[in-house]
């Protein structure tokens, strides 16, 4: 490790002390002695969107050849961090305290869910940002997140619920703009290749979370929950078929592509999250999953060649196409939807309209200001930001007794 890096013994060990002080004190002084009511949430459900959070996108980030251990063992850090700095700061904002409820597990299945933001983002600046970076970026994203949240439901008149489903949205801008930040690695690195291996874990990962996205959908749906779970799951099923399909009709030599599967198989639950309680027929559900898809894979192709490329973004887990287009695609399927069911409205149709606009512009609109201003400070001499020749490489942070041939 070169002498001029920041030790990792004498910086993330003290941070992390450090942090966890400061929530137990944090929860001493918000936390209430009240008695707890029986929650509208069953431990199942919060297990389903636990098992994404740890499983699923522990191993969807494990593509990278050398980067598995930190792709798996630092999503379980910054979840752990991140759910508790969620609650404290949901806690603490204004229109949390007008409610009465003391649901503590609802409570920790919102943070859980909130905390899909920081790891998607995460995804954007996978193997580039060093422990501490990946510590301070999920305390201040959350932070914004919910400061997103609540503009959108205190001045925009948005349902929590949707609100809430603003998650996906605010992670793949947030972390794009993070990543503009740091440097890109070499074009000819090999590190950031993956393998058959690294491969197959990451479909595990993607597998872990396709089952389990109808919870996620549902999970804080407080009317139709069942339609929420079906329309994602039709959705889902269609943006796989679609996926498999556009696979093999892209690539050179008509053959599946691991890296389109990887990613275009969740984009119709992603996109469908807005509108999964709202949806009447599935067959609504199963077109939006199909055009979710096939943005996925279309959109990789044009991002990868000439967006990326010209904003000098690299997004190393492909964020941008995998959930920020399906999320866009799907927010703007809830402003159609809304339309077509308030159409009685008359006048005041639009009015309502431009507050669903307002809320989708506000989520990307802080997304984009506050990552772009996290980037610079994260790369600031004070953190020192690992040099680009040890980018994707776990060798930087884990011990290995006895290295792997091939590792």
């Amino acid at each position: 490790m070169p002498s001029n890096y920041r030790s990792f013994r004498h910086s993330v060990p003290w941070l992390m002390l450090l942090l966890e002080a400061v929530f137990i004190v944090g929860f001493y002084f918000v936390g209430s002695g009240d008695e707890v009511i029986r929650s509208s949430i069953s431990y199942a459900d919060f297990q389903d969107v636990n098992h994404m959070m740890i499983f699923g996108f522990g191993f969807f980030l494990t593509f990278l050849r050398r980067y598995g251990f930190s792709s798996t063992g630092f999503n379980l850090l910054i979840i752990a961090l991140g759910v508790q700095c969620s609650i404290l700061t949901e806690g603490l904002l204004p229109f949390q305290h007008q409610s009465e409820d003391k649901d503590v597990l609802k409570t920790i299945t919102k943070a859980a869910v909130s905390m899909t933001a920081v790891v998607i983002s995460t995804g954007a600046v996978l193997g580039k940002a060093n422990p501490v970076q990946l510590i301070l970026m999920t305390i201040v994203e959350i932070m914004f997140f919910h400061t997103s949240r609540w503009i959108n439901n205190t001045f925009l008149m948005v349902q929590d619920g949707i609100s809430m489903m603003h998650v996906l949205l605010f992670g793949a801008y947030f972390g794009l703009a993070v990543s503009s930040r740091f440097s890109e690695p070499s074009p000819r690195s090999e590190k950031k290749a993956s393998t058959p291996k690294s491969d197959l874990l990451a479909m595990l990962g993607t597998l872990f979370l396709w089952v389990f996205w109808p919870s996620f959908n549902s999970v804080l749906v407080t009317a139709d929950r069942n339609k929420a779970v079906y329309n994602t799951y039709f959705a889902l099923a269609a943006s796989a078929v679609i996926a498999f399909v556009l696979s093999v009709l892209t690539t050179k030599d008509g053959k599946l592509r691991m890296a389109h599967i990887h990613s275009a198989v969740l984009a119709g639950g992603v996109a469908v999250g807005y509108v999964a309680a709202s949806i009447d027929y599935p067959w609504i559900a199963m077109i939006l999953g199909l055009l979710a898809g096939v943005i996925t894979i279309l959109g990789s192709y044009c991002l990868e060649r000439c967006w990326n490329p010209v904003l000098k973004i690299h997004d190393s887990a492909g964020i941008h196409f995998t959930f920020g287009l399906p999320s866009v695609l799907g927010a703007l399927a809830h402003v159609v939807i809304f339309v077509i069911k308030s159409w009685n409205h008359g006048p005041r149709l639009g009015y309502f309209v431009m507050f669903h606009i307002g809320a989708f512009c506000v989520t990307i609109s802080v997304a984009l200001i506050t990552g772009f201003i996290t980037g610079l400070i994260l790369n600031l001499k004070l953190f020192q930001t690992i040099p680009v020749s040890k980018y994707f490489d776990d060798l930087f942070y884990w011990e290995f007794p006895h290295l792997a041939v091939g590792f």
